[in-house]
């Protein structure tokens, strides 16, 4: 038996094994089942995805709940630590070593031959420098902050619901955040109990990041498919969620009325989202094109399709891809999601739109969440900026006015002309 401690691990020179994996299945009672080192289907998290999907999480949640838990089983499996007899020393080291350690490398069937090598060990990497485009910072290869987070809350949920059922360990081994001692004891535990896990990263908070108008110009420009564009200009104008556009039906689209049908991600309910004239313009050429091509002529059918035979509805993972020829294109990093940011700057700031008709739009349950796009961006921010240094600078620069009763040519014969 491996020792648990923190004293006798060495997280630097772990290597996490890649064992088990994350399987998709065709049952819809188990659209994801997460199988051990041996190859078994671990029924703990089959129990805790089944308690998600009962909560109306969709599959692409489970998923990503998945992935944070094959992480977690993949290192108790490098320690030879049953996942119901895991302690507060190892989660504590899962944490540390996600921490320090850089990623695992991922073989890909596109990867280059000759790409960058692995970190050794140890070698705390540093950040990708921001991209000159967007100004956004590619992945690092370390786990990000976020990435973190989301981690500890999974494993903590995980443990907490099994903790419930009477299942697991008799106690949390991701524990919940400590207490503010400075409140009085009359405060409550409640109030003085912080926000999250003990073990969860704390986040900055970053604005919303759009497009410049200038830049969308140029990422349109450089698509290449009628598809591609209908896209992006449905995108940046209903402010819907890269995934939700793809949901939509051929019977969801009204030129006339100027609406799009979406299945909502979250309620997973119906809702028709203004649009642009050029979106619905763009989407017709698009068609005509797709039906010459045999693309499915149905209402019934999906709206979006791939462009290669045999034809296939659009899958989020296609539409990043496109996405990403085009960036390569630019030399930008952009996102399908700063579409929806872009949309949602370019009506919160709109004078003459009401914010809780933004708020409908985006879907958003609370209204803070709108707000946040009625504050400058960061290219507005900066830009204010540099206009105030300009305008510091023009003031330096203006010449001083002599006083009165001073000789014109006395000043110029002393300074040269220069006054």
């Amino acid at each position: 038996m491996v020792e648990t401690g923190d004293a006798g691990r060495d997280l630097v020179g772990f290597v996490l094994p890649d064992s088990g994996g994350l399987v998709e299945t065709a049952d819809a009672t188990r659209p994801y089942v997460l199988l051990d080192a041996d190859g078994a289907v671990a029924e703990p998290v089959s129990a805790f995805f089944a308690e998600l999907q009962a909560c109306g999480g969709a599959p692409a949640t489970i998923r990503s709940y998945g992935m944070d838990l094959l992480r977690w089983w993949r290192f108790l499996a490098g320690w030879e630590v049953a996942w119901n007899r895991a302690t507060r020393a190892d989660a504590r080291g899962f944490v540390r070593w996600m921490e320090i350690v850089p990623k695992p490398a991922r073989s890909h069937w596109r990867r280059r031959a000759d790409a960058g090598a692995t970190p050794a060990p140890g070698a705390r990497p540093l950040a990708d420098a921001p991209n000159q485009v967007t100004g956004r910072a590619g992945p690092g290869r370390l786990y990000s902050a976020a990435t973190r987070a989301h981690c500890e809350t999974v494993l903590r949920s995980f443990y907490a619901f099994h903790l419930e059922e009477g299942t697991g360990p008799i106690i949390n081994p991701f524990p919940a955040g400590r207490e503010r001692r400075r409140l009085p004891v009359v405060a409550g535990r409640a109030a003085r109990q912080s926000a999250g896990g003990r073990y969860r990263p704390s986040l900055p908070q970053r604005l919303p990041r759009r497009i410049p108008d200038d830049r969308f110009n140029e990422l349109f420009a450089a698509l290449r498919h009628h598809r591609d564009r209908a896209l992006l200009a449905f995108w940046v104008s209903n402010g819907g969620r890269a995934s939700e556009l793809l949901t939509s039906r051929q019977r969801d689209s009204l030129p006339g009325e100027q609406l799009l049908g979406v299945i909502r991600k979250g309620t997973r309910a119906y809702q028709q989202l203004p649009s642009s004239p050029d979106a619905f313009v763009w989407l017709r050429l698009y068609q005509e094109e797709a039906w010459r091509e045999g693309v499915p002529q149905d209402l019934s059918e999906a709206l979006w399709w791939t462009l290669r035979r045999p034809f296939r509805p659009l899958t989020y993972h296609a539409a990043r891809a496109m996405l990403n020829r085009a960036n390569a294109l630019l030399g930008a990093n952009w996102t399908l999601h700063d579409l929806r940011h872009t949309a949602a700057y370019r009506m919160a700031r709109d004078p003459g739109l009401a914010l809780t008709d933004v708020q409908w739009v985006l879907g958003h349950a609370q209204l803070s969440t709108t707000q946040i796009y009625v504050s400058a961006g960061r290219e507005e921010i900066i830009e204010a900026v540099l206009a105030h240094h300009q305008r510091q600078a023009r003031q330096t620069e203006v010449p001083a006015v002599p006083a009165s009763g001073y000789r014109a040519e006395s000043l110029n014969d002393l300074f040269g002309g220069a006054q």
